[in-house]
């Protein structure tokens, strides 16, 4: 068996490195990122500069050790001294002493350590051992720990000098600065020594493929730090949500207003605005709070959030809901900035041609050619929306609603055979905005309920939308999209715009700079398999194979419940 591939048979518990491990995201369920290689002679030959790449790859990230850990400030300390055991910190605390250096010093508490706490040196600061090393090495110069200790490499790795006491496997990195020791110690612990696996697929990858999944982990968790409470979560959402809004501690779901009264002004809210009560809100505002608006992702799960199928990506905004025009938001400003790289662009174009060719939509995949019922005349497809959704109040301009959508398609397309679509949440019952048939055949030729939108976009020549993600994925396509309201890819030149644009867009964007930022750079996605924040290929992955990530029972019940709204609502229609 290789070394390469044993990791799939080493038992539970075996060694994997600290300094290379996936982040405790709530209800992940993983093996190691890294794995000890069993027979080293039967590991792939590395090339001499792969260390190097490496070593940048791990500063570019700053990921190692529990980067996603607490980041305490070290009030000018210089010095980090990290002991093994209570003799070894009585030996530092010595040096530092007949250093002069008690002033510079901070201690760094491993685990084992912990429990002598109060044995040590009362007048100089404790840090704890589950704190951010990357920010830790931004305020300290040196590292004062034992050999066998894995943060020595990783303190190297940052520019940092580094001072080891007793014996261990990293001894030598305390003896010598030299870049060449350093390159040593990675191709030896990190390269050498250990395979590297893909979470999502298990397939083996190489180590600064890693480093780059460690990176982009780093990131999510970075920009959730200063987020202190969500508002506004039903308890179905909040399982698939925790991971996507985690920055290394619990964040609570707040639904009581004295909660929100006890964090401090200036703090941080992940806020599901439609489903948070005016309370809430009003008490948010009273308190300073700053509010993330959280919404669904735009390739969502394989089922309706009316249905409370949890939503597997969801969108987070600092500066207000990307689908409201009044105000720019993260994503506008991420489109009008462009300079997006050649290689993102490439990955934008694949995803793009994925999702295309899977049939997948927002709520899931679905596809089969269709029958084009109008013959040679020009086929349109209006999607109905959920009236009083917020995009639709956001971005409906002046038209009233689904009925006088499909008003003014038939006015500006006179002779096309018109097929209209009910939003799904709308048909389940749930959500407003049902037309009756006979309103909606006055202006459509064909109403269509159990087709895939995939399909129907894919048989159609242009879409009419008010605000509807629909149009998006028609551009995907390279349909022809009209809007009649402002929906965030309005005013890119890629629609032919009714609605009343802002003028703040208005820059020209390819097709694959739209799908870099919308798919690419502004959502998180969950893996529903590993319960891990992923890239969006992987969620695209598991749609095309209809993973479902639902609760039965939750579901079930509220499609019942759907069936009866819905067919009291067409009862009250038809008296």
């Amino acid at each position: 068996m290789s070394g390469i591939r044993a990791w799939r048979n080493l038992p539970a518990g075996s060694a994997a490195p600290a300094l290379l491990c996936i982040p405790p995201f709530p209800g992940a369920r993983t093996l190691p990122l890294a794995v000890p290689v069993v027979d080293r002679a039967a590991a792939p030959s590395h090339s001499d500069d792969m260390a190097q790449s490496c070593i940048e790859a791990v500063r570019a990230g700053r990921v190692g050790g529990c980067f996603w850990g607490a980041q305490p400030a070290l009030a000018g300390r210089s010095l980090l001294l990290r002991p093994a055991t209570v003799a070894q910190v009585r030996l530092m605390l010595a040096r530092v002493k007949d250093m002069g250096l008690q002033h510079e010093a901070a201690i760094w508490l491993n685990g084992p350590m912990r429990a002598a706490r109060s044995t040590i040196a009362a007048d100089i600061p404790k840090i704890d051992d589950a704190s951010d090393p990357w920010y830790l090495f931004d305020q300290a110069d040196m590292l004062w720990c034992d050999a066998g200790d894995e943060l020595a490499l990783l303190a190297r790795m940052a520019g940092r000098q580094v001072v080891c006491f007793g014996e261990g496997r990293f001894g030598a990195l305390g003896t010598a600065q030299a870049s060449g020791d350093l390159e040593d110690a990675v191709s030896t612990h990190l390269i050498a020594g250990f395979a590297y696996r893909n979470p999502f697929t298990g397939d083996d990858i190489p180590l600064v493929e890693a480093i780059e999944l460690l990176a982009f982990w780093r990131r999510l968790i970075d920009a959730n730090r200063p987020l202190r409470a969500a508002v506004g979560f039903a308890f179905w959402k909040r399982a698939a949500v925790a991971p996507l809004l985690w920055g290394g501690g619990d964040i609570p779901f707040v639904s009581d207003p004295a909660m929100l009264r006890r964090l401090p002004a200036g703090s941080a809210v992940a806020l599901w605005r439609s489903k948070a009560s005016p309370s809430l809100i009003e008490e948010m505002d009273r308190a300073g709070l700053v509010a993330r608006d959280v919404e669904d992702g735009f390739i969502r799960s394989a089922g309706l959030g009316a249905d409370c199928v949890p939503p597997l990506s969801i969108v987070v905004d600092a500066l207000g809901a990307h689908f409201d025009p009044a105000g720019p938001t993260e994503l506008e400003n991420m489109l009008r900035a462009g300079g997006f790289p050649p290689a993102l662009l490439e990955r934008a174009a694949r995803l793009r041609s994925r999702i295309v060719e899977s049939g997948i939509g927002k709520y899931g995949a679905g596809g089969g050619a269709l029958d084009r019922p109008g013959g040679e005349r020009r086929h349109i497809l209006v999607t109905g929306q959920v009236e009083d959704d917020r995009s639709v109040q956001c971005g409906g301009g002046d038209v009233g609603g689904n009925l006088d959508l499909l008003r003014r398609v038939r006015l500006h397309e006179p002779d096309a055979f018109i097929l209209y679509k009910p939003h799904p949440d709308v048909e389940a019952g749930h959500r407003k905005g049902h037309v009756q048939d006979r309103d909606a055949l006055a202006h459509a030729d064909r109403v269509v309920r159990d087709v895939p939108i995939s399909a129907l976009l894919a048989m159609v020549d242009g879409v009419h939308v008010l605000t509807s993600l629909a149009g998006f994925e028609a551009l995907l396509r390279g349909k022809a999209v009209t809007t009649h309201g402002v929906p965030f890819y309005a005013g890119w030149g890629l629609t032919t715009d009714l609605g009343i644009v802002p003028s703040r867009r208005g820059v020209p964007r390819t097709i694959d700079e739209l799908v870099a930022a919308v798919l690419l750079l502004y959502p998180r996605y969950l893996d529903p398999v590993t319960r891990l924040p992923c890239p969006p290929e992987i969620l695209v992955r598991h749609l095309a194979g209809n993973i479902d990530f639902g609760n039965p029972w939750i579901v079930g019940m509220r499609r019942l419940q759907g069936r009866v709204m819905r067919r009291w609502t067409e009862g009250r229609g038809t008296r």
